[in-house]
């Protein structure tokens, strides 16, 4: 019975939760390029709920815009951010920030922060995404476009959503809901 309970405590250090994460920085250290090339200083966004999604105009989940914005509609008076990521680390991305800028307006409305086009993956991802996978690991590491990372108001990972998970899900609007 001690060996299985010295095996499984061996197996729970190895695979702890990212809360017990040590994070050396908080995403209030950083900042990003908007889409029209002003900075977005995060420490703007202190004790505020961030949903960070890699994003991309010519993804089959493209239409997921719709619930993000719809998203932030109804919780960005609670403090919840929407920050949109144009990327084309998956080769599915405009030319240019004013394409992917005009696109998003005219097809979806879209008034939800939008960064500059950047790479969310690899030696190249900008260091927030490098941030999210040393700090939460490999499930921080976008799979796909529209994959979204959910910050909380302490700054650091509460969890990762696939791009399967809608930006209206239960699963997802529950976990804002109770981190707001």
């Amino acid at each position: 019975m001690r060996k299985i309970i010295f095996l499984l405590t061996i197996i729970m250090f190895f695979f702890k939760n990212s809360a017990t994460a040590n994070y050396e920085k908080k995403i209030y250290d950083f900042s990003i390029k908007d889409i029209t090339g002003e900075t977005i200083d995060f420490k703007d966004y202190k004790n505020k709920v961030i949903l960070v999604v890699n994003t991309a105009s010519y993804c089959g989940f493209t239409r997921q815009y719709d619930e993000l914005q719809k998203l932030w509609d109804l919780y960005k008076e609670k403090g919840l951010i929407v920050l949109g990521v144009p990327s084309n680390s998956f080769n599915q991305e405009k030319n240019n920030n004013e394409e992917v800028k005009e696109f998003c307006e005219v097809n979806f409305n879209i008034n939800f922060p939008l960064t500059a086009i950047t790479e969310v993956k690899g030696e190249n991802a900008h260091e927030i995404f490098k941030w999210a996978k040393e700090n939460h690991g490999k499930s921080a590491v976008p799979k796909w476009n529209f994959y979204k990372i959910l910050i909380n108001k302490e700054g650091k990972i509460e969890d990762t959503f696939s791009s399967m998970t809608k930006p209206m899900s239960k699963k997802l609007i529950k976990t804002i809901e109770n981190i707001l």
